[in-house]
């Protein structure tokens, strides 16, 4: 696969149970994620490929490869509240538009069924990159909660509104 192929060739398809160990492969290769965060990924992945109420997911394809993948589900006990669980991209094609395309496909999903998106991520240096990328795509840093992940590891928590109803509206 080169380098040359862009978001165009780009295939969109649901997440599968053979994805496993490519998906697992990725999230590895990222340089982000922890050891023991991989099985909860893959855990994720399973309950999307298998149809799960919980969990929905997708990959991308380029040439028939995985290049990458993205999972959510709706948040429990909330009303039109969604969760984005995971979302990687093999590094030697980042900054190629697949994590807008997975991320904007999963927002054209979602959108008949919700009205908040919500996504946690890290507040490492390591994942500043990560931060900006959700921020170029509309999401608003709401919370920050310190040494969440471990010491000096802490939580941000943004938001994306999908539709134009009250922020006061829904669950708790």
């Amino acid at each position: 696969m080169s380098r040359t192929a862009t978001v165009l060739d780009l295939r969109l398809r649901p997440l599968r149970h053979d994805d496993t160990a490519r998906v697992g492969e990725i999230t590895r290769a990222s340089g982000l994620f922890r050891s023991d965060e991989i099985p909860v990924a893959l855990e994720v992945m399973a309950g999307a490929a298998a149809g799960s109420p919980d969990y929905d997911g997708l990959a991308a394809e380029l040439d028939h490869e995985l290049v990458g993948w993205i999972a959510w589900g709706p948040t429990p006990c909330t009303l039109g509240t969604w969760d984005l669980y995971w979302l990687a991209v093999d590094p030697s094609h980042q900054g190629n538009g697949i994590g807008r395309t997975l991320v904007n496909a999963m927002e054209e999903r979602l959108r008949p069924a919700a009205r908040l998106i919500v996504v946690e991520t890290a507040g490492r240096d390591d994942y500043a990159g990560t931060r900006a990328f959700y921020e170029a795509l509309g999401y608003q840093q709401a919370a920050r909660l310190p040494d969440f992940y471990a010491p000096g590891d802490d939580q941000v928590v943004y938001l994306k509104y999908l539709t134009h109803v009250a922020h006061s509206q829904g669950g708790r």
